[in-house]
């Protein structure tokens, strides 16, 4: 019998919150961004991070005893008879999902988390919308208490207020402003340290000092729903910008006399690209130039609002009016795009099945990338073990996925079965 979203949420919530168990996956075609293997298997230990890797049977048996599972129990080993083994994937830029976003505070936070967490997101940045100051802050708080409870939340990225009126997109203009040092501190001492990055248009008066600011304190500014232009985008990565956010959408597009800051962030390595594969915000074949552009530097996200994984009709994106209609998403004031109702899951479906992208690039950009954008490729405070591959020492994030349609089937996050 299927179980109804309510009993989702508490079953994913639950998990998330209770402790790991050691998990044994065998028989597996892994893909990660290290490559493709067959006949692959996983064995992790108890704390939730992955012991040992191999296609070995004698070397499989060998761990599953040392981590205390007996090989030849097929309730507690997982043939996965086939099936595609990737790490679980990694959201740096969403604002929820399942009718809530993550603005709506610690119930509305476990709601959208769970509808991402059972198409495979194991981990997530969760997005803030543009709002008065004090209303974000105590958002930032929710968050932060959230990353104490469970392991999925790895903070939250701040869309606006900082960002450039022409290039607003679905935010309200009302709440916008220019990054000044008071106020920037106010933000920094509600986070406690939990903003893993904030989108910031350069060009604002305090931009660039902003970006420094925020960089100082262990945040990554991302350039972003700016009007920009070459000089100036190097000028925020330069400062300590380490991501472009969305990169095509809310911003100067490509031009052969005027640049724009796309350009500026292609050629610096350090940054990382985020990219919106939907079909919709970006079209098909600027995606595969972007992987051409920045290889190992583009990042999937979806950018999802409320209305991911739910039919068409009105939603809201903060205190504004939205219409979704055949899955896009726009305002219903000027008809803006607000946001998408996509998942990582539809999103590296769509880039194996419909644009020829490898299934290991596809993999990366859903998985590793995004972890690496914050550090989170190697060990780290906030997750501990580091995330995006499946390898020994690397947290216990799996996924088992069809490997004709890219449905994600059975998921893991730090050893915790969600699904």
């Amino acid at each position: 019998m299927a179980q109804s979203r309510e009993q989702i949420v508490a079953r994913v919530t639950d998990a998330l919150t209770g402790d790991p168990s050691p998990v044994a996956v065998r028989g597996a075609r892994k893909v990660d961004a290290r490559g493709e293997r067959s006949h692959f298997w996983v064995v992790s230990d108890a704390s939730g991070v992955i012991e040992a890797v191999g296609t070995d049977d004698g070397e499989f048996e060998s761990a599953c005893r040392f981590v205390g599972i007996d090989p030849d129990d097929g309730n507690a080993v997982i043939d996965a008879a086939g099936r595609v083994l990737t790490p679980g994937y990694v959201d740096i830029h969403a604002h929820g999902s399942w009718e809530h976003s993550f603005d709506d505070g610690p119930e509305g936070i476990d709601i959208a988390r769970a509808g991402h967490a059972v198409h495979g997101t194991t981990r997530q940045v969760l997005s803030l919308i543009t709002n008065p100051v004090e209303v974000i802050c105590e958002n930032i708080r929710n968050v932060r208490a959230k990353m104490d409870e469970r392991p999925d939340i790895l903070g939250c990225h701040l869309e606006g207020p900082f960002l450039a009126m022409a290039r607003k997109g679905a935010h309200d203009p009302q709440c916008l402003i220019d990054p000044v040092p008071q106020v920037v501190d106010t933000m920094l001492e509600a986070a406690d340290g939990c903003i893993r990055q904030i989108t910031i248009a350069p060009e604002l008066p305090h931009g660039i000092s902003a970006i420094r600011q925020f960089a100082a304190a262990g945040t990554v500014p991302a350039v972003g729903h700016c009007d920009a232009d070459y000089e100036m985008a190097r000028r925020g990565f330069d400062a300590g910008a380490g991501i472009m956010t969305h990169m095509f959408n809310a911003m100067n597009g490509l031009h052969h006399r005027e640049p724009g800051p796309i350009p500026a962030a292609v050629e610096d390595p350090r940054v990382t690209v985020e990219l919106i594969n939907d079909g919709f915000h970006v079209d098909d074949p600027m995606v595969s130039l972007s992987f051409r552009f920045a290889p190992h530097r583009t990042a999937f996200v979806t950018d999802a609002m409320a209305a991911t994984d739910c039919p068409d009709g009105p939603y809201k994106l903060g205190a504004l009016d939205v219409n979704v209609v055949d899955g896009h998403a726009r305002l219903v004031s000027n008809g803006a795009i607000a946001g998408s109702t996509l998942l990582l899951e539809v999103a590296v479906r769509r880039a194996v099945n419909e644009l020829g992208i490898s299934p290991v690039e596809a993999v990366e950009a859903a998985t590793l990338t995004g972890a690496k954008a914050f550090g989170y490729d190697k060990p780290n405070p906030v997750t501990g073990a580091p995330l995006g591959l499946v390898a020994p020492g690397f947290a216990a994030d799996l996924l088992l996925t069809d490997p004709d349609t890219w449905t994600v089937e059975q998921v893991w996050c730090a050893g915790r079965r969600l699904k």
